[in-house]
């Protein structure tokens, strides 16, 4: 038997973006977006257009430079959502409307306020208006898995009749079990008479942890799209994991007889860009993308791999991109095997940046006697981060002990404009703290005279060894709006500074272009 397509539709830069505090800014949502293309993704959602401006520029953006995947973008059913939704995507040389309207009896009468028949007058005038702009048309009926099935297949049939090309039951607040919706996906392809003129598709939430299982089921059902995102992120539990998904399809071909055009080595890569963008770290023990993913503890766990990997591993670590050997590098070592290292890790680097991480590479082999592959990474990551910034940390002091007040001595190199021509001026502040950290956060906080309120602090440890990498994942406040930091050091006082600037200049470059009315 012929094995089926199945369409992945990621929804990381819509969906998974209103995880609180993951808000992204255009040149984080069009890195990922391009990673997103690399990964194979056959439909990019980039956004919902006429949320916000921004949102509406960075769709816009997306569509114009992405030549890969479809360009989908998301509009309620009303012509002005669905003209902001057009013109943006209309630059894609694959673009997509994705219309929603809930379809539930609890959604229609507490939120929509409107009949049955009103509901579905809306969904079949909004897509006939979808459809004399934009060829390619997808409808999602809201809360479908608390729908009523007899007026749920009423809808798809309508919408399918008036131009939908695409129709999506999503489980929109997780309710169902993957039995059940496994049954209702299977009965709307029983009981409705044009089911075969559309592709069928679903969008699972996590609210049970069942995103994953309801969509694999789906699929074992007739399903041929999914809607996930990457590590699964998105409001509330979040959304189905992209990349759980296409590996139980790549895992158990046999089993679920599914093709996809993912290139699974290229999702360890993805999902730590996304994490670092969003500052939403990846529990250690997540499937396919965690820390723990393919560590083995046991003394018999070990044995067994030891001896034959496939005795405790379903899949190898290279199958999604996960670098399991170390990198056993240090001062003396040079460039060629510097470079080769990076070379085997995945990544394609200019010779400019090779450099520049070359020289931090030596900076670090200074301070650590071994580096390993998360090491690189962290480097790697941290200067593919850097970008115009009105703070850069030039100098750094800090001071703590037993019966010692902590202090804090910090330089700031300040860009501002003046008649267009950037000055750049040097700032020095000293302050004391609760702590190191508290101090350097004061003492920082003396001179961008910016009202910051941190919200969220985490630190790990991203490598190996007594001297490993710290790293800190932050998140501040600043006018209402949050934005997330992130830094590296075998000092975590350093670490604590780096992710706090990061946070502030992304603060301060939003509130800049705010300003100006970009």
């Amino acid at each position: 038997m012929e094995k089926s397509n199945v369409i992945f539709f990621d929804t990381t830069l819509r969906d998974g973006e209103q995880s609180p505090g993951a808000s992204m800014n255009l040149k984080e949502k069009l890195i990922v977006a391009n990673q997103l293309a690399a990964l194979g993704v056959d439909v990019i959602e980039a956004g919902f257009p006429i949320s916000s401006q921004g949102d509406f520029e960075a769709v816009k953006t997306i569509s114009q430079q992405i030549k890969t995947s479809s360009i989908a973008g998301l509009c309620r059913a009303s012509e002005k959502d669905i003209n902001a939704c057009w013109n943006a995507i209309k630059y894609s040389k694959k673009p997509r409307i994705h219309i929603f309207l809930a379809t539930s009896d609890l959604h229609m009468e507490k939120k929509l306020q409107k009949t049955r028949s009103q509901v579905l007058d809306m969904a079949i005038k909004s897509i006939k208006y979808a459809k004399s702009l934009c060829k390619d048309i997808e409808f999602s009926a809201e809360d479908a898995g608390r729908s009523d099935m007899d007026f749920l297949c009423k809808v798809v049939e309508a919408v399918i009749d008036a131009g939908a090309t695409t129709v999506n039951i999503p489980d929109t607040v997780g309710y169902t079990t993957p039995v059940e919706f496994g049954q209702k996906i299977a009965e709307i392809k029983r009981k409705v008479p044009n089911i075969d003129k559309t592709i069928l598709s679903v969008h699972c939430h996590n609210d049970l942890g069942l995103a994953v299982a309801n969509s694999l089921s789906a699929i074992e059902n007739g399903a041929r799209q999914v809607e996930c995102t990457i590590n699964g992120i998105g409001e509330r539990a979040g959304n189905a994991s992209l990349e759980e998904i296409a590996m139980a399809l790549k895992v158990r071909p046999h089993y679920y007889n599914a093709k996809h055009s993912i290139k699974t080595n290229e999702i360890y890569n993805t999902s730590k860009l996304v994490s670092r963008l969003t500052g939403i770290p990846v529990q250690v023990n997540k499937a396919i993308v965690g820390a723990n993913a393919f560590a083995h503890e046991s003394g018999i766990h070990q044995d067994g791999v030891l001896k034959a990997r496939e005795t405790y591993e379903i899949m190898s670590p290279a199958d999604v991109g996960v670098p399991e050997s170390l990198l056993v590098l240090g001062k003396h070592s040079g460039r060629h095997a510097f470079f080769k290292r990076i070379k085997d890790l995945g990544y394609k680097l200019k010779d400019k940046t090779l450099e520049q991480l070359f020289e931090n590479f030596k900076i670090l082999a200074d301070k650590k006697k071994t580096i390993f592959d998360d090491d690189i990474i962290a480097l790697i990551e941290e200067d593919s981060s850097s970008g115009k910034e009105t703070f850069i940390l030039n100098y750094l002091s800090a001071t703590s002990g037993t019966g010692t007040i902590p202090t804090a001595t910090v330089k700031i190199l300040k860009s501002e404009e003046d008649n267009k021509k950037i000055k750049p001026m040097i700032f020095q502040e000293a302050a004391c703290g609760s702590g190191p950290v508290d101090a350097v956060y004061k003492a920082i906080d003396k001179i961008i005279n910016m009202d910051i309120k941190l919200t969220d602090f985490s630190l790990r440890s991203v490598s190996s060894g007594e001297d490993a990498l710290g790293e800190v994942i932050l998140k501040i406040e600043y006018m209402g709006m949050m934005y997330s930091g992130k830094g590296t050091s075998t000092d975590i006082v350093e670490a604590s500074a780096k992710a706090y600037m990061q946070a502030i200049n992304k603060a301060k470059s939003f509130y800049n272009n705010k300003k100006k009315g970009k």
